[in-house]
């Protein structure tokens, strides 16, 4: 049942697509009724994971490991293309994935153990490829904070994606990490329209707290870059050459996007949202989306479902490419973080204590 709501992104809780019973919304008196439910709270829990890393082959994704400190995310983005996960929970992609959170509890100590086995090989780790890792209960629970303090003890490389104001808290770790040539910061910046971030993205942070995130981190010797992602078709294309100029100017080294991604249950969340917020060209937007995934709302096929195909995402990949010539992006010939300066140090009990 529709339920839009402020400062949230879903305006449904649709059944996950494993999900034994569904709900159709009807048209009675129960839907007068909906305005007076109380707001959706928070609910967030512990969880004891059992791996921390995780390890993909996908050809167009640029990491081989990643790690997920949190399972749902509070920022609340429409488009997100982790939403379909919460399915696995037995959860709805929808307002479920915005309000019902999980922390990894002992990430940290599970990190530490795989980065002591004795075969393990040092490559660098993304933080925050499925939800972002500086949310609002990262404040609380600070799940990041002691992975990178973890990296940092063991110089390992890492890189961040976030679009949270959080980050600016870490400064101190990410600066002295930079130091050591072993983090990268990607912000993510979707618009730079305050009205269409409140419902597009309603409770992440707005788009001049991202560009000031990204002139503090240069600032501070952080090697930054930008995401914009993702590109929506007649609703934030536009906006694209503006964005990349703002970020070049914040200090920003590189810049990437991603058009926008419907898989699973995203597809019929993002159509609701449209007609909800957008009704008046919710038909022209995902005919441009479906022009753009060989007239389906998802193309999942490696090497196309970063960028599309046809038409309408040459122009966009066009557009793309002269804005960072324009602003002089993506020219640095940066080397990568570094492997070379991974170390296990001693622990008690450790052979080598001895000597």
């Amino acid at each position: 049942m529709i339920r839009k709501e402020k400062g949230r992104g879903a305006v449904s809780n649709r059944a996950g697509r494993f999900a034994r019973e569904t709900r159709e919304a009807a048209a009675d008196h129960w839907a007068e009724e909906m305005d007076a439910l109380p707001k959706l709270a928070t609910v967030v829990r512990a969880e004891a994971a059992k791996s921390i890393i995780s390890r993909n082959r996908s050809p167009d994704v640029p990491f081989e490991q990643s790690i997920n400190p949190y399972r749902g995310c509070e920022h609340g983005c429409v488009y997100c293309f982790a939403r379909p996960t919460h399915s696995y929970l037995d959860l709805s992609p929808g307002l479920d994935f915005e309000t019902r959170l999980y922390y990894k509890q002992n990430a940290a100590e599970l990190l530490e153990a795989e980065l002591r086995k004795p075969g393990y090989v040092c490559k660098p780790i993304t933080i925050g490829a499925n939800t972002d890792p500086y949310q609002p209960i990262e404040r609380e629970h600070r799940i990041t904070r002691q992975l990178l303090e973890t990296m940092l003890e063991y110089r390992h490389p890492v890189s961040l994606i976030t679009k949270g104001a959080l980050i600016e808290r870490d400064l101190d770790l990410l600066s002295e990490l930079a130091r050591h040539g072993l983090v990268s910061v990607h912000v993510s910046v979707t618009s730079l329209d305050p009205e269409l971030k409140r419902t597009l993205e309603p409770r992440a942070a707005s788009a001049s707290a991202r560009l000031r995130m990204i002139e503090r981190l240069a600032a501070a010797g952080v090697p930054v870059g930008a995401l914009i992602a993702p590109v929506i078709p007649a609703l934030t294309d536009h906006e694209m050459e503006a964005i990349v100029e703002r970020v070049a100017a914040a200090g920003a080294r590189s810049a990437g996007y991603v058009l926008l991604r419907l898989p699973h249950e995203v597809a019929g969340l993002f159509v609701e949202w449209l007609e909800a917020h957008y009704p008046d060209r919710a038909r022209h937007v995902m005919s441009l989306v479906r022009q753009s995934r060989g007239g389906k709302d998802y193309d999942s096929t490696w090497g196309a479902r970063m960028r599309g195909t046809g038409q309408f995402a040459e122009l966009i990949e066009k557009r793309f490419r002269l804005a960072c010539r324009r602003y002089d992006l993506n020219r640095r010939n940066d080397s990568g973080l570094r492997t070379d300066r991974f170390r296990q140090p001693l622990r008690t009990g450790d052979q080598a204590a001895l000597f």
